[in-house]
């Protein structure tokens, strides 16, 4: 089996309790990683928490432009596994979740493999918020692969990657990921479309089995969060296909938008007609919402962007 150094960011004291959570499960795995590190996002006295009450975790600032893309940048910068794996500071991984992701490298084609990301919530699901949109709160979503398959892009928060793949790619890149509790995304979409570019024939492998359990507090389960998150999501597509172009960057989007949408709003019309009542309605209708949040972000970080473009 491969060494798997396991990376945890963090930004915030007010994750604590998740953050010991997050590690103790990387404890109790099957296959233990070779080291954890956990990366402080520019934040001293939470780093100085760390190193004063986590003693078995290689403690680390990030060295980089505060973000998510910078803190695990940081984290591969001092790893020493031939494999790295990032988990949420908000997540417990079960524990054979490195055992499974370690698996896929058994095959040479395998640049990175990544979980299922389930979600604990906190209040419990709302009735009106679609599965097909559980990737607003870092989840898996219905439409993902039911089995091992081969996908264009991972899940940041329960992803590995082989280490000379990362870096050969220049890790990732600042202009993309969250900074803080910002509702931006899509840094590992560019990543593994830019080292799929780099080396053609390299497989990122989606495996259901390995899975994590991903911290859903009430208030990204609110009609707020999701309006900013989809439409965040809108602003960050318009940069990944700035970098990488629209061809690979929305390629698996086509087939989302096209397909399980369509099925989606069909499964909330119906369950309102079984019985559902107006929870069927609002998920058809958060499907809708969310489609068209998401699209008007993207046409708007266009529009930004062709803008620059001829002003420069």
């Amino acid at each position: 089996m491969p060494a798997i150094s396991a990376i945890v960011c963090t930004y915030t004291e007010a994750r604590w309790d998740d953050l010991l959570a997050a590690v103790a499960s990387l404890g109790r795995q099957t296959l233990p990683p070779c080291e954890i590190i956990v990366v402080v996002d520019h934040n001293s006295a939470l780093l100085a928490r760390v190193r004063a009450e986590l003693g078995d975790v290689a403690a680390r600032p990030n060295v980089e432009a505060r973000g998510l893309a910078g803190a695990r940048n940081s984290g591969v910068r001092v790893a020493q596994g031939d494999i790295v794996a990032f988990l949420d500071d908000d997540a417990i991984a079960a524990p054979d979740w490195l055992a499974r992701l370690a698996a896929a490298y058994d095959d040479e084609r395998v640049a990175g493999a990544g979980g299922a990301v389930e979600p604990l919530w906190e209040d419990g699901r709302p009735a009106w918020l679609p599965e097909e949109f559980d990737w607003v709160l870092g989840c898996s979503y219905r439409g993902l692969p039911q089995r091992a398959a081969a996908v264009r892009n991972l899940f940041g928060g329960a992803m590995s990657l082989r280490r000379e793949a990362f870096e050969a790619a220049g890790g990732f890149r600042h202009r993309l990921g969250r900074v803080g509790s910002g509702a931006a995304g899509c840094e590992e979409t560019e990543l593994c479309v830019r080292i799929q570019q780099r080396r053609p024939g390299c497989v990122f492998l989606f495996q259901p089995s390995a899975r994590i359990y991903h911290r859903v507090p009430a208030a990204r389960a609110r009609w707020a969060y999701f309006r900013a998150r989809t439409y965040g999501e809108g602003l960050s597509k318009a940069q990944v296909t700035a970098a990488v172009g629209a061809n690979d960057g929305l390629s698996v989007e086509w087939q989302y938008v096209l397909r399980t949408l369509p099925r989606g709003v069909a499964r909330g019309l119906a369950g309102a007609l079984r019985g559902e009542g107006p929870a069927g309605v609002a998920r058809a209708a958060a499907i809708v919402a969310g489609l068209a949040l998401t699209v008007a972000g993207y046409t708007v970080g266009t529009g930004r962007r062709l803008l620059w473009n001829a002003r420069v």
